[in-house]
């Protein structure tokens, strides 16, 4: 079992650089590493990082009480196309459920219109005889004499895994169950990933396109989950290994192996946890999490101290920014914006003369140019060394050395001399448009949630977020950033204060006016039970708490609302709440109610959890005094437009009560934060960095 209050150990293993955290109880963090990812060995990156810090602590595996690890495996496999080769079984009469997908283009009038990939050519989509129907009930027997003709068929096509997804399975698993079963006897090593397990919902399309990216990804992260507990138990870890959810809880090794679908998107799902809770801490109920890392930038909406979710979001969109031109996949997740702007982005200059950054990166290798490690194309990161926000003697505590030439050089190669400028303002170009659409996305998500940016307080982490928080924020119109202790490790630190927890999803069709209380409640009761079963191995024994949602719609309507159930059996007298909860939600979001429209329900979600850690109250802090440097450091000024000295501090040297104004650097082991020229800091109670927008323009 895991103890929360002994020696736990965090490990994020990103694109760029891999994030360890060794913290003692639940909330002291005695060390942190940041080390860079090895992509051919991702344990190996990972190893070191927990060496470094336990050695900082003076401590040894063998002591750690509690492990969570989030990865970005899944996601890069499923993104770069490196998993299995997968086979689909669906009924008979259904083959072409991904050819015919929504029945609709996701650009009307685009005419060179690229289709999404959804793995499985038609070639390997099988079918076999068998029907069950919308209630659950048995239409047409499984056809078992099939069941040599695919694994003939599988063999042919030298699959490696097969998603099995049949009509209805959400309400009668029994055909798929079966077909597994007999399956496995004709091809015992095959990997089979079921809908029901997988996403046991209706939308039979979306559905299989989930249990596809489960099965495309299940035999390589099996593998590599076994091979990371295995390299962690020879160096002496002897807790188990907890795995960071989409969700933003923690599951079992082997849950995760058997779902690893859940596992996407697991890294970012971290930091807004550490964003939700340090709300919680300064009791800002209303947050903009902003984590940019050395590949991306993740931007995430927290209200009433509690992450936005989603039901579904999509992978390896055709195009970037237009819904429906990816593969859905539907899963409990963390909503959040994504884009690819990280300090490894690539500049370069296209064709009408335009500067654009990433999606591509140069990743952990060969990374910046600025690194001397073969980079030679400009990153994001190289023009923060060229504008002289990074200082080469305190980056990384020395560990690593930075070539400013080598920066500008790549600098003025690829963007400079294509756009006639020299180094210095062509790095600023490249910083305004990577911040600019950094902005951009946060704007757009607040939109599409029916929100405003900027009466939210923007809290800011990851290696590089510090380093960009006021330029994103001047653009998005946020005024207040907050940065915690220890930003560079941000999605780490979170996984510390994630909860043990698991959700499971059903679909029930039911309206409010004639509900079956008495069978809604055995369901409901069922899937607690199947949740917690899940959760329990790794929530030492501690009592679990219920969370039980309806998703709600207008008859007639295809898209749902959540809403929050009591966390027991429903009574009669409970409908009525639930009615107000769905108009009043209703409302919000479109403005008026439809009265006296039939309300229904198709899907139902139940999670069950352990106790999160909770949150620190701050300390109050009555002085205000402004620090004089010790030193300063001619940087580009993001403001004015110039070069100008900078104040330079140490984090570790600053106290709560301490004010820095702009223009200045404040430099931690991982991390740069820059205190623009309009901007002014003061340490709060917590040990964080407030950051306040000042009236006027720049000194």
């Amino acid at each position: 079992m895991t103890d929360p209050d002994g020696l736990r150990l965090a490990i994020d293993i990103g694109g760029t650089f891999t994030d360890t955290v060794l913290m003692d109880g639940r909330s002291r963090i005695l060390a942190t590493a940041k080390t860079p990812t090895t992509p051919s060995a991702p344990a190996e990156g990972a190893l070191a990082g927990a060496g470094d810090a336990l050695g900082l602590a003076e401590r040894d595996f063998s002591d750690l009480t509690g492990f969570i690890h989030g990865t970005t495996l899944a996601t890069n496999a499923l993104i770069e196309r490196r998993g299995a080769r997968v086979a689909t079984i669906t009924n008979e009469g259904f083959r072409d459920i991904l050819e015919i997908a929504y029945e609709r283009r996701y650009s009307q009038y685009a005419i060179n219109i690229e289709k999404p990939d959804l793995i499985v050519p038609r070639e390997r989509a099988l079918t076999i005889g068998g029907r069950i129907d919308a209630a659950g009930a048995e239409r047409e027997p499984l056809d078992v004499s099939a069941i040599s003709r695919l694994a003939v068929d599988l063999r042919a096509a030298h699959v490696d895994a097969v998603a099995i997804c049949l009509l209805h399975s959400y309400a009668n698993p029994s055909h798929e169950l079966r077909l597994r079963e007999l399956l496995q006897q004709e091809m015992p090593s095959l990997v089979i990933s079921l809908s029901y397990e997988v996403s046991p919902e209706a939308r039979e399309f979306d559905r299989l396109c989930t249990t596809i990216a489960n099965a495309y990804i299940q035999p390589l992260m099996s593998a590599y989950l076994a091979d990371f507990q295995a390299a962690f138990q020879e160096k002496g870890v002897r807790c188990p290994i907890l795995m960071m959810t989409a969700g933003g809880g923690m599951t079992t090794v082997d849950t995760a192996a058997r779902l690893p679908i859940r596992l996407v998107e697991s890294g970012p799902a971290g930091g807004a946890i550490l964003a939700a809770r340090i709300a919680s801490e300064v009791d800002a109920p209303n947050v903009l999490s902003f984590d940019m890392g050395g590949t991306t930038a993740k931007l995430c909406l927290i209200d009433r101290f509690r992450p936005q979710t989603a039901r579904k979001f999509e992978i390896a969109r055709a195009e970037r920014f237009i819904r429906g031109s990816g593969m859905p996949v539907r899963i409990p997740v963390i909503e959040m914006i994504e884009i690819g702007a990280g300090g490894g982005s690539i500049a370069s200059v296209d064709r009408l003369g335009r500067i654009q950054v990433g999606p591509e990166s140069a990743g952990a290798a060969p990374g910046p140019a600025a690194f001397g490690k073969g980079g030679e194309r400009p990153t994001v990161t190289d023009a923060d060394v060229a504008m002289g926000f990074i200082d080469p003697d305190e980056f990384a505590e020395g560990r690593l050395r930075i070539d400013t030439a080598a920066a500008e050089t790549a600098i003025a190669a690829d963007v400079g001399g294509a756009l006639g400028l020299p180094p210095t303002e062509a790095a600023f170009g490249l910083s305004e448009i990577v911040d600019e659409a950094m902005a951009s996305a946060g704007r757009m998500h607040a939109v599409e949630s029916g929100k405003d940016l900027g009466a939210r307080t923007m809290i800011a982490f990851g290696g590089n977020g510090p380093l960009h928080a006021t330029r994103v924020a001047r653009r998005a119109g946020v005024r207040r950033i907050l940065i915690p202790r220890d930003p560079g490790v941000g999605s780490a630190v979170g996984f510390l204060f994630a909860p043990v927890s698991f959700e499971v999803v059903r679909s029930r069709y039911e309206t409010l006016d004639r509900i079956d209380l008495s069978g809604l409640n055995a369901f409901l009761d069922e899937m607690a039970r199947e949740a917690g079963a899940v959760v329990q191995p790794g929530a030492s024994g501690e009592p679990l708490k219920h969370r039980r949602i309806a998703f709600m719609r207008y008859h007639g309507q295809g898209h749902e609302i959540e809403v929050e159930l009591p966390g027991r059996a429903l009574t009669a007298e409970d409908l009525s709440p639930v009615r107000e909860a769905f108009e009043a939600e209703y409302r919000r979001q479109f403005s008026r109610i439809v009265p006296g429209m039939t309300i229904e329900v198709l899907n139902w979600a139940v999670s069950a959890s352990s106790e999160a850690a909770g949150a620190a109250a701050q300390t109050e802090v009555t002085v205000s005094r402004q620090r004089m440097p010790a030193r300063t450091r001619r940087i580009f000024c993001d403001v004015a437009g110039d070069w100008r000295d900078a104040a330079v501090f140490k984090r570790s040297e600053l106290a709560p009560g301490d004010r820095v104004d702009g223009l200045a650097l404040i430099i931690e082991p991982q991390t740069t934060t820059l205190v623009s020229a309009d901007f002014r800091a003061e340490v709060d109670g917590g040990g964080s960095l407030l950051l306040t927008r000042t009236e006027g323009e720049a000194p």
